[in-house]
């Protein structure tokens, strides 16, 4: 069994072929694929694409690209959202220095009140973090300290010893496609050295698409080569890494009783 940790196939780019991708992944090993918001449209199709397919979660949250565009509102709908069958985080949450596409004070301020929902309603987060290292884990200490905080560092680029610090504060790490890349030097440290019990693996479909097929879209069932990636590096077994990201998935959103290995 293989679990896409993060995925957009609510992405237009997915519109022409997306039911019968989804009805695919099955045969491709795939059982599991959580479809993660990135704005307030993004989040409703996310919850969509749950309710019609068995193998799809999803996740709801505003990407700090589109923090500002936020509005009070917004939060409230969130929270409605959030709390119907089949969603399991808020995210994707967090701050983005690179691009900028809100100020950072903006998002900042909508990184915090999310991590407040999250923690209103005890659920884990998902987390974009990217030129934004030391803000980012500044927040998510400060939250944490006043409340249980857990969830996933998507994606992640930064230091084996960063990770080290969020695994602290009750996160996983996800690692996905560009630990396949040739210059990807960091990423493969990461993933050879962190807990076995605290990794994860995704796409980001269709973004951050693996070897051999970088360039094209990417899509769950690519997840495989972000699995025999990390076995290599590991000098272990892709059956080791698959199974074990799938436990430790279904160990954070407390769905081992919902679906057995």
């Amino acid at each position: 069994m293989l679990i896409d940790s993060h995925a957009h196939l609510d992405d237009k780019r997915f519109d022409a072929d997306r039911d019968m991708l989804i009805n695919s992944l099955k045969e491709n090993n795939v059982d599991l694929v959580l479809n993660i918001g990135a704005d307030m449209q993004t989040s409703r199709a996310s919850l969509d694409l749950a309710k019609k397919y068995d193998n799809i979660y999803a996740v709801v949250g505003v990407h700090p690209h589109s923090a500002k565009d936020l509005e009070g509102s917004d939060l409230n709908e969130l929270r409605v959202l959030a709390q119907q069958d089949k969603v399991l985080a808020i995210g994707e949450i967090g701050l983005d220095y690179f691009y900028d596409n809100s100020p950072r004070d903006i998002q900042q301020k909508w990184f915090k009140k999310q991590i407040e929902l999250a923690q209103e309603l005890d659920m884990p987060v998902v987390i974009h973090s990217r030129e934004a290292t030391k803000d980012t884990f500044d927040i998510l200490k400060e939250a944490s300290q006043k409340k249980k905080l857990r969830g996933i560092l998507h994606s992640y680029a930064g230091s084996y010893e960063m990770a080290l610090e969020y695994i602290k504060l009750g996160f996983y790490i996800a690692i996905g496609g560009p630990v396949t890349f040739k210059n990807a030097r960091v990423s493969r440290e990461v993933a050879a050295q962190i807990p076995l019990d605290k990794l994860l693996i995704e796409t980001d479909s269709p973004y951050l698409t693996p070897e051999p097929y970088r360039g094209k879209r990417n899509e769950p069932m690519y997840v495989k080569y972000v699995a025999e990636k990390i076995a290599e590096v590991r000098g272990t077994t892709f059956e080791e890494i698959a199974s074990n990201t799938t436990r430790n998935l279904l160990r954070l959103f407390e769905l081992e009783e919902v679906i057995k290995l």
